[in-house]
């Protein structure tokens, strides 16, 4: 049976993918950090659906853990019979910063969570595909770094090198494995933001149509159907990166005419 690790699987977007995938007949490896109860709540709901999944805990933070990540797959695994093939890195660490008041940490902790443990998870499961056997990773990105503002700084520099990786990773590790990104617009309401700012600001872009998760999951399932597409980055995000905002939307004032 083939086998999909989504990190940050527990809630959100990547909750969304992990049912996806489950849907489409894949055993999903449901990964999560501090989310226990949501995590195990995904894998119940993907096997009342009729699907297969576990739950894994580590802390992407740590490299130590990122690189025993897919290890700890293979090993709840105990009847054998489910090769890890796909690797979704959709946990991301988001957390507010400018230039003039970044922190090393924050620095330290947007690089370790966002491009070290993708860097990591990829190598380690490039190591252990079976033979014969080809390997897809989808990391998630950000439409931001098609229209750059220097709001989230880390964040941003962050996403930035996780781009730079697919593309490197999608020459390094071809032809056995694709590597692709999925870079969202605005998809669902986050932080401080009430639910009236969200729903202006989601169809705050020129198709005037808010990004779904659905959307995403979409992406998702043509990346991987599609066996000659590695290295490149799905924009999906209702021509958001179009708009040449100055800053994140978040605090853009900017309106629809």
């Amino acid at each position: 049976m083939k086998g999909a690790l989504v990190t940050g699987a527990a809630v959100r977007v990547g909750r969304a993918l992990a049912m996806a995938l489950a849907a489409d007949g894949w055993f999903v490896f449901v990964h999560h950090h501090r989310s226990t109860a949501e995590a195990r709540q995904t894998v119940a709901d993907i096997t009342a659906a009729g699907g297969r999944a576990k739950a894994v805990r580590a802390d992407l933070s740590s490299a130590r853990q990122a690189e025993a990540l897919i290890d700890k797959c293979r090993a709840r695994n105990v009847r054998g019979g489910v090769e890890l093939t796909c690797l979704v890195n959709s946990a991301s660490l988001f957390k507010l910063d400018r230039a003039p008041t970044a922190k090393a940490d924050d620095f330290d902790r947007h690089i370790a969570v966002n491009l070290r443990a993708p860097l990591l998870l990829s190598q380690a499961l490039a190591r252990q595909l079976p033979d014969g056997q080809t390997g897809v990773i989808v990391n998630l990105l950000d439409q931001k770094l098609y229209n750059l503002n220097p709001d989230f700084l880390t964040y941003t520099l962050s996403k930035v090198g996780l781009q730079g990786l697919t593309k490197v990773l999608a020459q390094a590790l071809a032809p056995r494995v694709r590597v692709a990104g999925i870079a969202p617009g605005l998809t669902l309401r986050s932080g401080s933001q009430t639910d009236q700012r969200f729903a202006e600001q989601h169809a705050e872009n020129p198709l005037r149509v808010g990004v779904t998760v659905e959307d995403l999951v979409r992406a998702l399932r043509f990346i991987l159907q599609t066996p000659s597409y590695t290295g490149d980055t799905l924009i999906v995000d209702s021509g958001e990166h179009l708009s040449g905002r100055p800053r994140d939307i978040a605090f853009d004032r900017k309106r629809k005419a």
